[in-house]
């Protein structure tokens, strides 16, 4: 059954999972866009932790996760956010429902595993209007749309049973379209600005997982990952038009011009994470992972964003997860795996000279199906990033996330024909 359930989630998704707006943030306007959470629901639901191998679910962050799969498993999440965005000149919501991932896991062997998928890298989404007054009174508008989509191949081996390795390899494409509208009010036609970009490009990263019994029940986790620099074509293109503005519909293009701009190279920067977590197998953990990021190499898109630079980031995640008893048959809330984490980072992002820091606290509860190991995996993150200060935007934001972990046992061998 799991089979023609992999298959027509797959074909129904081939198309909808990519070129999604999955934000709709200001801060997507720089860079690349917003980049995403990378991992799981259930990763996120523990404040992005991911420290630990898992017989059953895919670790999307760390690949030697891999080396301790043991069934074949689908896993695939969306997420709802909603936005609630202040600044000094007013105030505005927005709401989205994307797809975050795809994946499938097979073990080869039961040491060795793979896995391939589709998530989103970045995200590109927003929409703002800001109308002066005066004797010069002018309207403004700016949108974008797009991002960075990410298909990816992973694999994983457990050496013995204590450490695995696991390496994954990226191909990154995507389309980045964003448009400025400026209207004098006592001129008969506006100014448009389009800029679209055209990414593709490679990228790595290497992870390994090490596990200690401290105890009769108690198992002591390390993890860590190295993502090294990489490289992303931008294929860029500009058009200036004069159009006719109106205030309640897409404004009438009269005419167009295209403009020569640089293609560029981005370089996506050099990651490290290092992980330590404590806890008793199928019954706690607590944990947590730092993750630096040399983000100083990040650049916009067009060299005529002046307001804007990187920095190198930081990640500090805290998390863990607690099952009452996961083989219960009285309750089946004592087999519910409860998860909660807090998160706080420094994105890399300046604007206006400030920083833009994001923090949130996590919360989430894995449900699993009657008689499998198969589960349905619910999450909220409740966080703010931004500022007021310095002419910024805060934004204060709540996801819910929904996720399936379906298991089953494939490529076993017929004993009766």
């Amino acid at each position: 059954m799991i089979k023609k359930i992999i298959a027509s989630i797959c074909v129904l998704l081939s198309v909808n999972a990519v070129a999604q707006k999955s934000t709709s943030s200001a801060y997507s306007f720089y860079g690349i866009g917003e980049q995403k959470f990378k991992g799981t629901s259930e990763n996120r639901a523990m404040g992005g932790l991911s420290i630990f191998p898992d017989s059953t679910h895919i670790n999307l962050q760390n690949p030697a996760g891999f080396g301790g799969l043991k069934l074949t498993t689908l896993s695939i999440a969306g997420s709802y956010n909603s936005t609630n965005s202040a600044s000094n000149f007013g105030e505005g919501k927005s709401r989205n429902t994307t797809v975050d991932y795809l994946t499938v896991g097979i073990p080869l062997t039961s040491k060795w595993s793979a896995g391939v998928g589709l998530m989103a890298y970045s995200s590109v989404g927003y929409r703002i209007q800001n109308v002066t007054d005066g004797d010069f009174a002018t309207s403004n508008r700016y949108n974008g749309d797009g991002g960075v989509n990410r298909a990816f191949f992973s694999t994983g081996y457990k050496i013995n049973s204590n450490l695995s390795f696991g390496a994954t390899v990226d191909y990154n494409f995507g389309k980045i379209e964003t448009s400025s509208l400026e209207f004098l009010q006592a001129v008969q036609y506006g100014t448009q600005e389009e800029n679209t970009s055209q990414i593709n490009g490679f990228s790595f990263n290497l992870g390994a997982m090490w596990e200690k019994k401290v105890s009769s029940k108690h198992k002591l986790f390390l993890s860590a990952v190295y993502t090294p620099q990489s490289t992303l074509t931008l294929l860029n293109t500009r058009t200036i038009a004069t159009v006719q503005f109106s205030e309640f519909s897409e404004p009438i293009v009269i005419d167009e011009q295209p403009i020569t701009v640089a293609d560029m190279k981005i370089k996506l920067p050099t990651k490290f994470a290092l992980g330590a977590g404590f806890g008793q197998e199928r019954k706690w953990l607590v944990g947590t992972e730092v993750t630096l990021t040399q983000a100083n190499s990040l650049q916009n898109r067009f060299e005529d964003i002046q307001n804007a630079t990187f920095e190198n980031a930081k990640k500090i995640a805290i998390g863990g997860y607690f099952i009452p008893q996961y083989n219960s048959y009285s309750s089946y809330f004592k087999r519910v795996t409860y998860r909660a984490g807090i998160r706080y980072e420094n994105t890399g992002l300046v604007v206006n000279n400030k920083s833009i820091e994001d923090a949130a606290v996590t919360l989430g509860v894995g449900l699993p199906f009657p008689s499998s190991f198969s589960n349905v995996n619910i999450g909220m993150e409740y966080g703010r990033i931004g500022t007021k200060a310095a002419d910024l935007v805060r934004e204060n934001y709540i996801n819910f996330t929904l996720s399936l972990s379906l298991n089953d046992k494939w490529f076993v061998k017929r004993k009766y024909n």
